[in-house]
């Protein structure tokens, strides 16, 4: 054993720091770092589209509250043990810091968030969507890492070359624990599956950044295949864990989830790509839906209601035809 821990990757010891009373939690920085490079990406893309800048930042807004809400009540609800079950603490489903926020409930929550944020500006939500998949997965591979510093969610034992050491951790205290002579007791050494997930997240990420280069993913396919792939990925780490999860016939919840998602994920690109099979050398159509809300002038010639430094759209309501390059960008000032 002790060859394999001299080869094994390290564990960081300590979790949280503190600048006086303040706690600077490595868990909540990783996610942190994540959700600003994700916004910075997705702005690029945004903007490649005919996007505002500024407008990522607003759906931002929305998505992080709403998908943070989201990732906490997948986890109590898909593991009520810890928190409402014999023994268990309501009050400790309040402590994010301690980890425990489930992917699918963040995608939720945060696909709600940006739609509202794209229901209040007057824009479609697939673009969107597809402008912030791979800052999506980049997002989660950076925080991924807070699963490292808090020595938590690894895979079985092994003795790899790549093999994780893991310490007994605290986690009220978020460190180590150590033993009478003040050394962290190392609990073993095991897959580090933090580490494969976040590699599978990143070339997930370069793989669709390629593809729509070549093929050009749009109305929500970039962001189907992001959640088709990540699926595949997470259903192999999975089998690997070996914390403490719910089952449903043999299988972890987070397994069934996964395939279920993939299976929908995989038919909704499919029957998108075979609808829009057409619209390859088309500009992409990023208009502002229109809505009763949005200021309007009726043109006397047309009979069309015109916004306001944006593109002529029906009275009825109807969207512009969708071969035109309506830009995102053309908002009321």
């Amino acid at each position: 054993m002790i060859p394999a821990l001299a080869a094994a990757l390290p564990s960081p010891t300590v979790g949280v720091w503190h600048l006086g009373p303040v706690p600077l939690r490595a868990y909540a920085l990783c996610i942190v770092a994540g959700i600003v490079l994700g916004v910075v990406i997705a702005e690029r893309r945004w903007q490649a589209k005919g996007g505002r800048k500024d407008f990522v930042l607003d759906a931002a807004v929305w998505a992080v509250p709403f998908g943070v809400v989201g990732a906490r009540l997948y986890h109590v609800v898909t593991s009520p043990q810890a928190y409402f079950g014999e023994g268990g603490d309501p009050v400790r489903a309040l402590y994010l810091w301690q980890g425990g926020l489930g992917i699918w409930g963040a995608i939720a929550g945060g696909a709600l968030g940006v739609w509202i944020a794209c229901r209040r500006a007057g824009y479609r939500l697939a673009p969107m969507a597809d402008a912030m998949a791979p800052g999506l997965l980049v997002a989660q591979a950076l925080g991924r890492w807070g699963n490292w510093f808090n020595n938590e969610l690894y895979g079985r034992a092994t003795d790899l070359p790549w093999a994780l050491t893991v310490h007994r951790w605290d986690e009220s205290a978020g460190r180590a624990v150590t033993g009478a002579d003040g050394t962290p007791q190392v609990l073993g050494i095991f897959h580090p599956t933090f580490l494969y997930e976040s590699l599978w997240c990143l070339a997930v990420a370069a793989a669709i950044i390629v593809l729509d280069r070549r093929y050009r993913l749009r109305h929500g396919q970039a962001f189907l295949l992001y959640v088709a792939l990540y699926c595949l990925g997470r259903s192999w780490f999975e089998d690997l864990r070996i914390d403490a999860a719910n089952e449903v016939a043999g299988l972890r919840v987070n397994q069934w989830v996964a395939g279920i998602v993939l299976v929908l994920a995989l038919v909704a690109f499919v029957r998108s790509r075979r609808a829009h099979a057409g619209e390859g050398g088309q500009p992409e159509v990023l208009e502002r839906v229109a809505s009763s809300e949005s200021p309007t002038a009726t043109s006397p010639s047309s009979g069309a209601a015109t916004q306001s430094g944006g593109p002529t759209v029906p009275t009825t309501g109807a969207r512009p035809s969708p071969d035109r390059d309506d830009r995102p960008d053309a908002r009321d000032s």
